[in-house]
């Protein structure tokens, strides 16, 4: 059989080779959509920015992005995600098994004043209809507007805290609990507890006149220190704000729940 000559060999492979590149340069064309935008909010942009929340989140979370007023408008869509999908509840769920282990191992004496202290808002009770129709934290917090809110009584338990305050109940704790809510507000705070299907708890503890104008971190700080100076042991404490735990004294252990919606000096 007579060769090929090496020219002519060398023209069909190129042709064959621009043949295969403009079927594939074809196929992807067809896979991408008409309108470019479309594209565009696909792309790495919307990756970029979940990445970077979920970082900015978990600088939150740890307390290292300190003080801060309003969540990043980028993140506003991630942070609505967040809320409303399986990771909340899961990191919430996560929290709560740690905090049920940690109480099955305290002894308690039974008199009464094994206490722990838990905070309300996004701790107990979820905001969360507020916040989705406000915004997700992405405006400054507007305290007339949440205080009609709160006045509905209607913010549902969260349901993680929900089965552990529970659990801590049956295990014979005694439940304080203490809100940055003011004493004008404990009616309907009382209200909202009961209809979220708490029940039993030894105290409420809201700031009246003389707590006005004081971080949280002073305010809970002192109403803890008056709850150990009536002979109050306070081994667990739950908050969604590290100023709901942080100051002295502190509980035995403290745990923080997840928020990414505001934060609370």
């Amino acid at each position: 059989m007579p060769s090929t000559p090496l020219p002519k060999l060398l023209s069909s492979l190129l042709l064959l080779s621009l043949l295969a590149s403009w079927a594939s340069a074809k196929s992807i064309l067809r896979s991408l959509p008409d309108d470019p935008s479309l594209f565009l909010s696909t792309g790495r942009s919307s990756s970029s920015d979940d990445q970077y929340c979920d970082s900015w989140r978990l600088s939150v979370e740890t307390n290292n992005a300190g003080r801060w007023s309003t969540i990043p408008e980028k993140c506003v869509a991630f942070v609505q995600a967040y809320m409303e999908g399986e990771k909340y509840r899961s990191d919430s769920d996560v929290v709560a098994h740690d905090s049920i282990n940690f109480a099955k191992d305290v002894t308690l004496a039974g008199d009464g004043k094994d206490i722990w202290v838990f905070d309300v808002d996004e701790t107990l009770l979820s905001n969360a209809p507020y916040y989705a129709s406000s915004g997700w934290g992405s405006n400054v917090f507007n305290e007339t507007s949440f205080n009609d809110w709160v006045a509905q009584a209607k913010a549902p338990a969260l349901p993680a805290s929900i089965k552990m305050y529970n659990e801590l109940l049956g295990l014979g704790f005694h439940m304080v609990l203490l809100t940055g809510r003011m004493e004008l507000q404990r009616n309907v705070t009382e209200q909202n507890l009961l209809f979220a299907g708490y029940n039993s708890w030894s105290r409420l503890i809201l700031r009246d006149a003389s707590d006005i104008g004081k971080t949280a971190v002073v305010y809970k700080s002192e109403k803890r220190a008056e709850l150990e100076a009536e002979g109050y042991r306070i081994h667990g404490s739950s908050g969604d704000q590290w100023s709901d735990l942080l100051g002295l004294p502190m509980a035995a252990r403290s745990f923080k729940l997840p928020n990414p919606m505001y934060y609370i000096s």
